[in-house]
């Protein structure tokens, strides 16, 4: 079902051009302790969800990765019949190739004793989330000399009433759990499309924040190259400088980006005219594209929708995307596993996606290009399109729901009322568990399920309830215990329909079978020496140099 790989041999297809897709199907949180650079994070619990976008040709070389360390094994024995000392996070990748296998993907290899391997052979290991669009943000900031503002200078420009506008360029979530006094929400795509709207004099100050420094400065140079005549600044280490400067942060704002006018559209598609001239941004037709989508399972080929949510869910592309264009390269790689990848992108004309392919482009991405005219266009020339946010298709799952047993939220409540009750699973995120979860329900990562179903349920005679907020994770993972020999059937619904019903839930991490390594912490939701190391490691992006593979490469001998 899969070929192993050698650290030299990985290293050599990371540097080639041939398309490639290198997986980390650890979780998230342990991938963030330590992965090789451009790994894509994707645990092995998803596989069935996201791995098609990400990987659309099923011939592609696809590398996994997990920690290495102890010989993988095959089977999907119970904890007490593996040998002694055996880590499930040593043997993930074994378990995740056969489901690739059945996925219809036929290049599939496992690196060689994981992440230990890589690291015993002299390879860097990297720190933190979206590290290539970090690594690229400080670049940007470094060779275009970025003008930044500090906070307490700009708190007293604040108080002083002083001629500015603020903007924080993230998303609107983040947006409304903190932000700068004053600020308006406009996501970093948003910006250059949007910012007439908001400034009517030239000598008016262009403040642009986000949570850290990448979008802060990405936005800048985005209103710079505009070419607005106005002083545009960057806020130093955004909302997490601000409050390490004792400063408070202003939370649930509501003031969202305006609508755009048709001046501001014509000023917008002349600078998108400009900026795809210059940096040769490739358009395609509908037609083209049509082309491009029908041979996804031969060329990998991802359309990614860069609009604001609303937009998206009015109408879009069929099987597009969405990827608002801030986090679309804020998060390159939580889009964009295969990096020969062809990538379109789509908006309501041209002025986000050209702006969104520059950056792209300037990552080092080779293959992207934009939907000439827009989903306008597309529709005119007869393009299928999709409404709302529709749910991503899931591997397996038809199979899986034709197979398992459901039970339904009444009859939960009196098996639970037996002296023989059955097991309750809960392979929800962990945050979601710790939300809301079924009385007596246990937390298991779905990613180790066969390394600690063991310990949940030592007595195979006993039934298993399997629950999740939807049920579709949860029939995926009873389908997966019945081989193992258990009698596991699954919440009907999942615990919208138990609480709908009006099942009672618990909150807390009360029952977990494991550490929640699934779900990562922002720094400021750590505390303050969360948000100053975090601070601290990304200006030292800045010293890793700017060739592309330098990061892959053994430390320098001294």
């Amino acid at each position: 079902m899969s070929t192993p790989i050698a650290p030299d041999e990985l290293e050599r297809l990371l540097r080639s051009t041939t398309p490639h897709a290198l997986l980390d199907v650890r979780e998230r949180a342990t991938y963030e302790r330590g992965h090789i650079y451009r790994a894509t994070s994707l645990p092995r619990r998803l596989l069935e969800l996201r791995l098609p976008a990400l990987v659309s040709a099923g011939t592609t070389p696809i590398v996994l990765c997990d920690d290495g360390g102890a010989k993988p094994q095959h089977d999907a024995q119970p904890q007490a019949e593996r040998v002694r000392g055996e880590s499930m996070r040593d043997r993930l990748s074994a378990l995740a190739a056969p489901t690739l296998a059945a996925m219809g993907y036929r290049d599939v290899r496992v690196l060689q004793d994981g992440l230990a391997g890589w690291r015993a052979s002299g390879r860097r290991v990297v720190q933190g989330l979206n590290v290539p669009s970090k690594v690229f943000g400080e670049r940007v900031r470094h060779e275009l000399k970025t003008p930044e503002v500090l906070p307490h200078e700009l708190a007293g420009r604040i108080a002083r009433g002083d001629d500015m506008v603020i903007v924080d360029s993230r998303t609107p979530e983040e947006y409304r759990r903190g932000c700068i006094p004053g600020a308006i929400s406009v996501p970093g795509a948003e910006l250059a499309y949007r910012i007439t709207e908001l400034v009517d004099r030239p000598d008016t100050t262009i403040v642009v924040h986000c949570g850290g420094r990448t979008r802060s400065y990405l936005g800048a140079e985005s209103l710079r190259r505009v070419g607005l005549p106005n002083p545009i600044v960057a806020l130093k280490n955004g909302t997490m400088g601000w409050q390490l400067a004792d400063l408070e942060l202003e939370r649930g704002a509501d003031r969202l980006w305006p609508a755009a006018s048709e001046k501001s559209r014509t000023v917008a598609a002349s600078v998108a005219e400009r900026v795809a001239a210059e940096d040769r941004i490739p358009f395609a037709t509908p037609d083209e594209v049509t082309a491009l989508i029908a041979r996804r399972d031969v060329d990998n080929v991802a359309v990614l929708d860069v609009r604001t949510a609303d937009e998206y869910a009015e109408a879009h592309v069929a099987g597009a995307t969405w990827a608002p264009g801030g986090q679309a390269v804020q998060a390159t790689d939580e889009y964009v596993a295969v990096r020969a990848a062809t990538i379109v992108l789509v908006c309501d004309g041209s002025v986000r996606s050209v702006l969104t392919a520059a950056w792209l482009r300037r990552m080092g991405l080779p293959n992207v290009r934009v939907l000439r005219g827009g989903l306008p266009a597309w529709v005119s020339a007869g393009g299928a399109v999709e409404r709302g946010h529709p749910a991503s298709e899931v591997f397996g799952l038809t199979q899986a729901r034709a197979k398992v047993r459901t039970v339904t939220a009444a009859e939960l409540r009196a098996m639970l009322e037996r002296d023989f009750a059955p097991v309750v699973v809960d392979v929800d995120p962990s945050d979601a568990y710790t939300r809301a979860h079924v009385p007596a329900a246990t937390w298991v990562a779905r990613t180790r399920l066969e390394d600690l179903i063991g310990g949940v349920a030592p007595d195979r005679t006993r039934p298993v309830v399997v629950t999740c907020s939807d049920g579709v994770m949860s029939t995926l993972t009873a389908a997966t215990l019945a081989p193992l020999g258990y009698a596991a059937s699954v919440l009907d619904g999942g615990k919208r329909a138990w609480e709908a019903s009006g099942g009672a839930t618990e909150q807390g991490l009360t029952r977990a079978a494991d550490a929640p390594d699934d779900v990562v912490l922002k720094p400021y939701e750590r505390g303050r020496w969360a948000m100053e190391a975090y601070l601290r490691w990304e200006e030292a992006l800045d010293q890793e140099g700017w060739s592309p593979h330098a990061l892959l490469e053994p430390p320098a001998r001294t």
